[in-house]
């Protein structure tokens, strides 16, 4: 429990062990560059138009008017507040830093440059679906917890199977592509806490990565610090009210065989506020086996990705944080 952030009331220095080397903190210079939104109240064929060419050109795009009602985003809000606000001995059952325990709570150690940590606390959320007894996995204080992040966890699934769905007619690839095992994994919801860091320009809240994901959708904070790849540099994102990020993960690339890429994004720190984002992960299951898709693969165009169970790509992925972190 040492190990959290937010188990200090304020840091004064920034220790060692999260100070990253310069040439890793290069400041973002499209701060002028706005990632696309969205309406998805717009006509079917103009937003499903919207959303594949945002995904070529960014990876990243915001959607507004989705469905998701402000009280479920607003009361996710709320209790991951206040689940943070607890004593510290009523989150000790949730704390551990092994990264197979499928919900726990753990300090930012999952992406690493050299071993340095991110300056983040992350509450990680396993959901099946139908939901059944996964939620009896989760937290039970605060009170409300469980009943909250079930219900903004089925409406931002399905917002993000609605969006894939619309992906697909864009693509012509059939409407139910994205349906079954490729989407069929456990939901994964991280709440990510970012304390307030004494010095900035040392540090990460995560570190530049990709996603490992069909796709994900970040319940942003109004507090700045997500950045997201651009021509070689780093966007600022600016987060609308009431809307979500959403980006394509690695899953997507490969099906695509490259035509919407899994673009890498990061997150600094701030001196003032805590920050806190929630991010919800839709996933294949384990033993799908994801390829490129034949629509997007001929003889001018051969498969540039291996065809894997997913559980076997995110072995890959984890060896290559590791020699990543080793470099």
């Amino acid at each position: 429990m040492e190990n959290l952030l937010h188990s200090t009331r304020s840091h004064t220095t920034v220790p060692s062990c999260f100070v990253l080397p310069s040439r890793h903190l290069k400041p973002a210079t499209y701060a002028a560059v706005s990632l696309p939104i969205i309406d998805l109240s717009c006509s079917h064929d103009e937003v499903s138009r919207a959303i594949l060419d945002a995904g070529k050109d960014f990876g990243f795009f915001q959607v507004v008017n989705h469905g998701v009602s402000e009280e479920a985003m607003r009361d996710m809000e709320a209790v991951c507040k206040e689940f943070f606000q607890l004593p510290m001995a009523e989150k000790a059952d949730t704390y551990s830093e092994d990264a197979k325990r499928a919900n726990r709570l753990f300090s930012g150690t999952v992406f690493k440059t050299g071993n340095v940590r991110c300056w983040r606390d992350c509450l990680s959320l396993s959901c099946s679906f139908p939901v059944g007894d996964s939620a009896k996995e989760w937290p039970d204080k605060p009170h409300r917890l469980r009943e909250v992040v079930e219900k903004f966890t089925v409406l931002t699934r399905g917002l993000g199977m609605e969006i894939l769905r619309l992906l697909c007619e864009a693509m012509g690839l059939r409407h139910d592509y994205f349906e079954g095992d490729i989407s069929g994994g456990n939901v994964i919801l991280h709440v990510n806490h970012y304390p307030p860091c004494p010095d900035p320009s040392l540090t990460l809240g995560l570190h530049p990565h990709c996603d490992r994901t069909i796709i994900t959708l970040l319940l942003p904070s109004m507090v700045p610090g997500l950045e997201v790849a651009y021509k070689g540099d780093w966007i600022k994102v600016e987060a609308l009210p009431n809307a979500f990020v959403v980006n394509f993960g690695s899953q997507m690339e490969v099906v695509t065989n490259g035509l919407l890429k899994s673009i890498e994004h990061r997150v600094t720190t701030n001196s003032a506020a805590v920050r806190m984002t929630v991010a919800t992960f839709i996933r294949p299951t384990a033993y799908c086996v994801v390829g490129p898709a034949e629509n997007f693969v001929s003889e001018d165009n051969p498969p540039r990705y291996r065809t894997l169970a997913f559980h076997e790509f995110e072995r890959v992925y984890e060896q290559n944080l590791k020699n990543v972190g080793k470099a």
